[in-house]
């Protein structure tokens, strides 16, 4: 993407209503407005919150906030330019149960109260396979921790990747630590069974890799 383009979509994020672009200062001084008020203050409703992390274009999002239009989604991910397509996409068609936050996933403590959250979608991260970049790796036992301190007791983490090595090291990592596996499948596509969400919601990459007859998998779990 050109640069010019870019700075047109950072420009038009700003004028979205659905997008939150603190800097990584207002985060983390423990004055992000928004930290424990999502529903009362930006969706005026009760509604559960769900969260996709590393949302890319948002398609994802905005695919289970149509899906599901009695829950409240947010779209994170770093890269602003990205999720401009998503949140035009929300604003275009009226949707108010997706909202989009540029932020890092690492701060998500400083963005959401404890027990703030009611389910957490992953979907299609970088595996980061070289053994330096583990720390790095969203289901690692650190980033684990995090999103536990955020959701609800019962709060769902799900997992949909194209990597079989995440899929294989994500799995063993729940089973090694007691984490509860509710769900785990290594092709989507291949079984019946598999969640709705899962299957009826497709990003542009993952129709990608379905042309090439890669395996969609997805793990369903609750982190003890």
């Amino acid at each position: 993407m050109g640069s010019k383009n870019k700075l047109k979509r950072f420009k038009e994020n700003e004028t979205f209503e659905n997008v939150f672009q603190p800097t990584r200062d207002e985060v983390t001084s423990g004055n992000f407005p928004l930290k424990g008020k999502w529903n009362s203050d930006f969706f005026k409703n009760d509604n559960p919150l769900v969260l996709e992390l590393g949302c890319g274009k948002g398609e994802y999002s905005v695919g289970l906030a149509k899906h599901s239009p009695n829950k409240n989604f947010i779209g994170i991910d770093i890269k602003g330019a990205r999720f401009w397509r998503g949140a035009k996409t929300a604003v275009e068609e009226g949707m108010k149960n997706v909202a989009f936050l540029r932020t890092q996933i690492e701060l998500i403590e400083d963005c959401f109260a404890e027990n703030e959250v009611d389910e957490i979608w992953i979907t299609f991260p970088d595996p980061q396979i070289k053994y330096k970049r583990t720390k790095h790796r969203m289901t690692n036992t650190e980033f684990l921790q995090r999103y536990k301190r955020v959701l609800k007791e019962n709060g769902i983490m799900n997992l949909k990747t194209d990597s079989e090595f995440m899929h294989g090291y994500t799995l063993g990592l729940l089973h090694g630590e007691g984490h509860e596996v509710i769900y785990a499948n290594h092709d989507v596509y291949k079984n019946e069974g598999s969640p709705e969400e899962v299957t009826s919601i497709q990003t542009f990459y993952e129709n990608q890799y379905l042309e090439k007859n890669k395996a969609i998998t997805y793990i369903k779990f609750r982190i003890k």
